[in-house]
Parts: C-alpha cells; sequence; structure tokens
C-alpha cells in the first residue's frame, strides 16, 4: 500500500504557491466552493486515506466510482461504487451519496466503518459547505469571505475559525491550477486544499484539538487518481477478499455488552471495560470498548495512555498481541476512551490482559501509571473450525484430508518442496477424491508446476477459496500431465 506520506505523482503541491491571505481570512480570488460541486456521473477518484478512528489511522486506499443514481424510497442518491483496499483486505460495495450533500447516506455492512472515515474526513466540509444556497450559514461559501465558520472544540477552543488562508499551485492528473487552502490555525497548521469546481477536496491534514505535544493525526488524505467520463465499471474484475467471519458465518452486530471495572494489578487506575458478544465464539470477532480512569476519581478519565490488548496464559505469558498483530509496538489513546473489534483465536477459558505501559506522549511514556488487568472470558469453540498443531485455523472438509490442507499451505510458502506437494496430491487421486483421466503423456519432468496452482494452494489452504476451487486447478494438472492420473 501506497504511504498516506508519500504525495502520489498525480498530485504534487508545489510549495511556493502565491499567498493571498488577508489578515482576518479569506483571499482574493472569485468564486464559491462547496462539497460535491461539479460532480457528476462517469466521475471517479482515488485517495489514500487515515482517520483516527478508523484503524488508529492506518492508510487505507480508497476508490469511488460514480456509476450513476439510485433511488431510497422517494430520495434519489448518487450510487457510488466503493472499492476499499486495507491491509491484505479488498472490500467492494457501494454507498448511496445524497444529491445535496454527497455523504453516504445507504452503505453496505461491510463498508460502514470507511463510510463514517469518509464523513469525518474527505466529507469534513460538509458541515460548513454544501450546495443548499438557501442555507445562508451551510450553503456554498465564498472564497473571499474571512471566515466559513466557528470550529469551537474540534480546534482546540472556541476562538477558532476555519478560513480560506492561501493560495497554491496544484497539480491534478488533467491539469496544473490554483487551489484554495482553508484551515484553522493554533499549535498546529491543519489545512485542506480545494479546488473550484472539484467535488471533493484534494489534499488535507489536521490534527486532533486537544492540549498535547503531540497530537495525533484526525485525519489525512491526498487524491492520487482522477478520471471523467468511466463508463464501464472499473472494479468488475478485482477479487473481493473473502472474509472468515463471512465463511463462519459469524454476526456482525454487537448489542449485548457484559461490562466491569477492575483495578490494574499495581492499582495504578481503574479500568472499565465492555465486551460483546458475551459469549464469544471462536473464529469470529470480539468488540471491546474500554475507559482509563483515574483511581481516586472515577469521573476522571485519563488521557495519552499508552497501552496494549493481549491474550495470556495461566502464567500471564503473552500468546497474542494486538498492536503486533497491527504492526505497532503499542497503541496510544489521548483520550483515554478506545474501541476495538479483535480476532478470537482460542476457545476455552481465555484469558484477555488489558497492559497499561503508561501515561504520556507516544515517544515519552511515564511507566509510573503501568499495570494490567485480567478479565477471562468463557470463548465457544466453533465446530466450523480445527485447530493445527501450528495454532493455525482452517476450515473442516468433509472429503479432504487435514494434512493435504496443511500441506498445501507448507508448499505454497516454501516449506516442503513439489515432489512432497505431489505424493499428496496422488493420495487423493488414489483415493479417489479427484477422478479425471489424462489427456497428455507429457513427461512429467518436462513441466513445471505453474505459479497459479501454487497461489491457489496457499489461499486454499488459509480459506481464501474453497474446495472445488483447488479442486479444478489439480484437475488441470492431471489433464496436462503434470501430475500421472
Amino acid at each position: 500500500m501506497k504511504s498516506i506520506l508519500v504525495l502520489a505523482a498525480l498530485i504534487a503541491i508545489s510549495g511556493t504557491g502565491t499567498a493571498y491571505a488577508q489578515d482576518s481570512g479569506g483571499v482574493d480570488v472569485d468564486g464559491t466552493w462547496y462539497l460535491g460541486e461539479g460532480l457528476k456521473k462517469g466521475d471517479y477518484f482515488e485517495y489514500t486515506l487515515c482517520e483516527i478512528d478508523l484503524n488508529g489511522c492506518s492508510p487505507v486506499e480508497l476508490k469511488i466510482w460514480i456509476k450513476g443514481d439510485t433511488v431510497n424510497v422517494s430520495e434519489t442518491l448518487w450510487d457510488a461504487q466503493i472499492l476499499v483496499t486495507d491491509g491484505e483486505n479488498t472490500i467492494k460495495g457501494s454507498w448511496g451519496l445524497g444529491k445535496t450533500v454527497p455523504t453516504p447516506i445507504l452503505f453496505d455492512d461491510d463498508l460502514s466503518d470507511y463510510a463514517v472515515a469518509f464523513k469525518s474526513s474527505i466529507a469534513w466540509l460538509s458541515a460548513y459547505a454544501t450546495s443548499n444556497e438557501k442555507d445562508r450559514i451551510h450553503g456554498p461559501q465564498e472564497f473571499k469571505s474571512s471566515s466559513w465558520g466557528a470550529l469551537g472544540p474540534v480546534g482546540g477552543g472556541l476562538e477558532s475559525y476555519l478560513i480560506p488562508s492561501r493560495v497554491e499551485s496544484i497539480m491534478l492528473p488533467d491539469r496544473t491550477t490554483d487551489s484554495v487552502v482553508v484551515g484553522w490555525y493554533n499549535d498546529n497548521d491543519n489545512e485542506i486544499w480545494l479546488v473550484d469546481d472539484f467535488p471533493f477536496p484534494v489534499k488535507a491534514l489536521a490534527y486532533a484539538g486537544i492540549n498535547s505535544d503531540t497530537p495525533p493525526v484526525m485525519f489525512e488524505f491526498d487524491l492520487t487518481q482522477y478520471k471523467e467520463g468511466i463508463t464501464k465499471d472499473p472494479f468488475v474484475d478485482i477479487a473481493e477478499t473473502i472474509q472468515q467471519s463471512d465463511l463462519l458465518n459469524c454476526s456482525k452486530e454487537f448489542l449485548d455488552y457484559t461490562s466491569d471495572r477492575v483495578s490494574t494489578n499495581t492499582y495504578s487506575m481503574t479500568i472499565q471495560y465492555n465486551f460483546s458478544p458475551g459469549f464469544p465464539i471462536e473464529g469470529c470477532e470480539i468488540d471491546w470498548k474500554i475507559n482509563f480512569y483515574n483511581k481516586y476519581n472515577d469521573m476522571e478519565i485519563l488521557d495519552q495512555v499508552n497501552y496494549d490488548i493481549w491474550v495470556v496464559d495461566e502464567n500471564d505469558s503473552i500468546l497474542y498481541s494486538y498492536a503486533e498483530s497491527i504492526n505497532k509496538e503499542k497503541l496510544y489513546s489521548d483520550f483515554g476512551q478506545v474501541d476495538h473489534r479483535l480476532p478470537v483465536e482460542y476457545s476455552g477459558l481465555v484469558r484477555y490482559a488489558i497492559f497499561v505501559h503508561g501515561l504520556g506522549p507516544e515517544d515519552n511514556v511515564n511507566g509510573e501509571k503501568s499495570g494490567y488487568s485480567i478479565i477471562e472470558i468463557q470463548v465457544e469453540r466453533n465446530p466450523l473450525l480445527e485447530k493445527t498443531n501450528t495454532d493455525t485455523t482452517e476450515t473442516i472438509s468433509p472429503t479432504i484430508p487435514a494434512w493435504i490442507k496443511n500441506n498445501a499451505g507448507w508448499w505454497a510458502d516454501g516449506t516442503i518442496d513439489d515432489d512432497a506437494f505431489i505424493q499428496g496430491i496422488g493420495f487423493l487421486i488414489k483415493e479417489g477424491t479427484i477422478s479425471v483421466e489424462s489427456t497428455s503423456q507429457s513427461d512429467t519432468d518436462a513441466k513445471e508446476i505453474p505459479a497459479w496452482i501454487k497461489n491457489n494452494a496457499g489461499w486454499w489452504a488459509d480459506g481464501t477459496i474453497d474446495d472445488d476451487a483447488f479442486i479444478q486447478g489439480i484437475e488441470f494438472l492431471v489433464k496436462e500431465g503434470i501430475i500421472p492420473a
């Protein structure tokens, strides 16, 4: 995935733009802007995006294609087809965007978190600038205006205002033009780049409005591609990642929470935890809502908390770290209130540990308040899962032995060679699991196994494709004489 901190070649801020800022805000540029200005059927956008409540601002790639119109009861919406690349996952679906304010009104369940992140970042200016010309406060905003509105707590104080601050030259995929930078300015420069007659902002960097030496990024995004007049679905040939939760029919609703307050083992603070479901199921997810409180005041939530969520054994040795699973050393919250959904990878009586490294900025943690709390949760074993001796999870097949799937995974990652894998496939043919006549008498030593077969084996081993898709690939090898029938 492209780094959110690296601008694509298609978007580049010159850094030497001419400034026309007035003392009270506003720039000497005619015209107005609002979210969705000029949006039309066939528009296509690509963004790199991070948002504070989406994976802790880990970047994702968001692609949007305006297919046309869709009707919701009596309301006509934009039919926006969506493709998200989030780490190793690819999610496809659709949003219904409002016509007056093009933010998601309808969205597929799998895209709900990304719809919320879109509203809070790329579409954030909809709180100040919409196409409703009858709304004097939230209608189209003039670039010459001294202010587009007060920020309040978002800007870190009641005296912060959203103002057009300067003009900078910016390069879009199809042209170079001037952009107007709007923002609010306190201890940090929070800025959003706009182009007149362009539907969405093209770039932004904003920080959370809190008192901190190192405030976290609230949102950051860059437009990396834009096209007009796209008539064919650009995502039709892109395969969506099959989520394990879908294969296991896991519930995606988290309603009834189990709650309690416990002290850390060092009595450094009080931790209020809430988790759902009450009886998690192996292979699905558990939703954690956690608050960190001052041990002397159960109404005071602590800030600048450095923490992690672990699974530990009976000796408190770490079996799983949520931070490590998302490639972080630890987790951080400025506000002392967090919400995480974790995969449930163990069954039986599972010991979760909410571990606090300490308080303070991420790069200067004070360990005086460190400690942990253990929460024991009974996790139901999932009959669709079988634990292997390597602690990997696999779907049980009624026809193919589990050790064959292990072999496929080991072959895909290079642990075993082609011959060992072929011996396992020979077993399937001998036992009649695969029944096909060879149509070629080619020398098996003369042909290599195609790379896509090895890819299939890896995907089958981790549950991305089903037995039938894997067997079709093996039948191809037999028919081609690469594996003897």
